[in-house]
Parts: C-alpha cells; sequence; structure tokens
C-alpha cells in the first residue's frame, strides 16, 4: 500500500511540476503572439525605443475588413469620456459602452494628450475642459493612417498614473507604451499589429504580476478589442 501511495505523490508532483513548464513553453508564447506573424513579432515598430529595454511585453495581431484610414478613424477616438477602448467595457470603461459610431469631435489627437482610461471623471478645475481621472496613457507618437503609440506610468498597486520624469518615483511602478500599427493588406483590408512593452520596479515583485494577472489580463482585453474593432468596422463597411 505504501508503495502505491509514494508512486501516487510522485505522480502528483510531477504533473505539478510539468503544468509551469507547458505554459511557459507551449501556451505564453502563443499568448503573447496571438495572430501575429513571425515577421511582426521581430520587427521593429516606432516606439519601441520608448521602452528599450523591456522585462515585459506583447505583439499581436489582427485583420480588419477596411482600408488603413477606415480603422485609423476607430483608433484616433480611443479613450475614457470619448470613444472607450472597444474591449470589456465593464472593466475598462466603467460599465459605459464604447462608442459604435465616428464622432468627428474626437477625431484630434497630437503628442503629450492625454488619454484616460476610464470614462466620465471629474474636472481640473471650474472651467476647465480636460478629464482627469486616476491614470492615463500619453499620446506619445501620431502618424495618422499607420502608427498610434501609447505611454504610461503608473504606482503599484493603486495604478494610480505619475509623470515619468517627476523624482522621486514610487517605489514599485510600471512604465509601458501601447502601440497599435496599421498596414495595408489585399483586398482592401488592414493588418493591425498592436505591441506592449513594459519596464517594471521591484522585479521581484513585478514579476510573479506580470505572469499571473498582466499578461492573462492583456491577453483578454486585446482580443476583445479585436473582436469589437473588426464588428465594427465591418458594420460601418
Amino acid at each position: 500500500m505504501s508503495g502505491h501511495r509514494t508512486r501516487a505523490r510522485l505522480l502528483t508532483l510531477v504533473a505539478a511540476s510539468a503544468v509551469p513548464v507547458l505554459h511557459a513553453s507551449l501556451v505564453r508564447p502563443r499568448l503573447l503572439s496571438w495572430g501575429a506573424t513571425r515577421a511582426e513579432t521581430s520587427h521593429a515598430y516606432p516606439g519601441d525605443d520608448l521602452v528599450p529595454e523591456p522585462d515585459g511585453g506583447a505583439t499581436m495581431a489582427t485583420t480588419l475588413p477596411a482600408p488603413p484610414e477606415k480603422v485609423w478613424a476607430w483608433l484616433a477616438q480611443m479613450g475614457g469620456g470619448r470613444g472607450g477602448w472597444y474591449s470589456w467595457d465593464w472593466l475598462d470603461n466603467r460599465g459605459q459602452p464604447s462608442a459604435d459610431r465616428i464622432v468627428p469631435e474626437w477625431q484630434s489627437l497630437e503628442a503629450g494628450q492625454h488619454l484616460y482610461r476610464v470614462a466620465a471623471p471629474a474636472l481640473h478645475d471650474a472651467g476647465a475642459d480636460e478629464p482627469e481621472g486616476p491614470n492615463w496613457w500619453t499620446v506619445a507618437i501620431v502618424q495618422p493612417n499607420r502608427s498610434l503609440v501609447l505611454q504610461t506610468s503608473y504606482a503599484l498597486p493603486s495604478g494610480d498614473g505619475f509623470d515619468p520624469q517627476s523624482e522621486p518615483k514610487p517605489r514599485a511602478y510600471v512604465d509601458g507604451i501601447w502601440g497599435f500599427h496599421l498596414r495595408p493588406a489585399a483586398g482592401g483590408k488592414t493588418r493591425l499589429v498592436t505591441r506592449t512593452r513594459s519596464r517594471s520596479h521591484p522585479r521581484a515583485l513585478t514579476r510573479p504580476l506580470t505572469l499571473l494577472v498582466g499578461e492573462p489580463v492583456h491577453f483578454v482585453m486585446q482580443t476583445r478589442q479585436f473582436h469589437n474593432l473588426r464588428a465594427r468596422v465591418s458594420a460601418e463597411a
């Protein structure tokens, strides 16, 4: 009987040890490169130099049924209090639906502009017209119909944004980018490649959070955004 128990324990130990190995070698690489070709994952994109030595990131891609200028109009109006993020709105837009049409008032983008993560925040001061939220993306690169790169710095565990040039930095934080790169595809379609790159501190704290929370959440949100963009672009076409 003891021999059977020993073998059962060994099998359980082997199985438990195999799970993280299989995840690291088979599952995780697919999650971080979902839909992207090998050429797309190895390609250099505008904004890569903003996080020159990343310790995290993903390159994912999809094909959308419209030319780049049509897709760009949907990307240009992203942001809380604007068009939303076209993902799971109950998670990243305070339950408010992302836009299902192009709104001319939200089409302007310029470097340095803040795109807040959530909708309907308060105003800075009486009469101010820029919404204020606890965290935001800063527009870093705007190449209409081609590339949009957003940059962020936020403290952990609060998620509150801060100026990356400020000193001292929070004890735990993440610097990162989220890039959207449009390339013409056959049949009047668009190849949309998204690239995230991040660097965090301290790694002893942030590495487990990245593996257990950050990467799975990004996969779920990014694939949902792809789906919803495809539906909106298709309906418009």
